[in-house]
């Protein structure tokens, strides 16, 4: 059976590389692409709307909220994947993310751009950096490695739906892969190509988008690890009991 694909992509004044991002993407496998505007203010929305997406708005600024709208437009999907709209990634490269889905190996597949030395050489030091720090951190509470907290992810959407998504902003990516852990879903990596996006990051492009994006992931981890925290306690007190 031929498996339904989602599309999202959380677009804020990208209206330089959406249409680049839509013309790239594996039309013949997929059921609906869906452009989640942020409100921009540039011509995002209309090259989206021409190049054959369907735009959604979103006026709430942040990445995880643009990001649950695109969740809440879906058509009952087999497999979600979300790709950012600053053409740094490659989209015809969806069909790696989605082939472990489809086999049944995997619940969730992450494109990691960290694997293949090209691809870490495109990311700015702090992103770099900042995603190395990250995944320790992931290791050590959580233990489960991983390399990236990259965007370039696909996901099978029971999945998705099961692990109750909520951060609004920057948090959005680390809580997806620690909620996939923690609700003992199968997941890989996969290496992917990236290149230099087109324009200037809304998150590692700007001081204030770095420590931003700084806070949000970190305090998602330990908000994460404080919950799993206190459930374990809360399991041993019941059973000593």
């Amino acid at each position: 059976m031929v498996s339904r694909i989602s599309i999202i992509i959380p677009a804020y004044n990208e209206e330089s590389s959406i249409g680049l991002v839509l013309d790239a993407l594996p039309q013949e496998k997929i059921h609906e692409i869906i452009v989640v505007d942020n409100g921009s203010t540039d011509a995002t929305a209309r090259v989206a709307q021409e190049h054959g997406a369907r735009v959604v708005k979103e006026p709430r600024k942040g990445y995880g909220s643009a990001c649950l709208k695109g969740i809440d437009e879906l058509d009952t999907p087999d497999i979600v994947v979300f790709i950012d709209g600053d053409f740094s990634d490659f989209p015809e490269e969806i069909v790696l993310l989605i082939k472990p889905i489809e086999t049944g190996e995997k619940d969730f597949v992450l494109g990691s751009r960290m694997i293949l030395p090209k691809s870490q050489s495109a990311l700015l030091p702090q992103a770099r950096y900042g995603n190395r720090l990250a995944v320790f951190l992931i290791k050590l509470f959580f233990k489960h490695e991983f390399t990236d907290l990259g965007p370039f992810r696909a996901i099978r959407y029971s999945s998705l739906m099961s692990i109750g998504m909520q951060d609004m902003d920057f948090g959005w990516t680390v809580e997806m892969q620690i909620k996939m852990i923690q609700h003992n879903f199968t997941t890989v990596e996969t290496a992917v190509d990236t290149r230099v996006r087109i324009g200037v990051s809304k998150v590692s492009g700007t001081l204030k988008g770095s420590i931003g994006a700084g806070i949000g992931i970190l305090s998602m981890i330990a908000k994460l690890w404080w919950q799993h925290r206190r459930a374990s306690k809360y399991l041993v007190m019941k059973y000593e009991r």
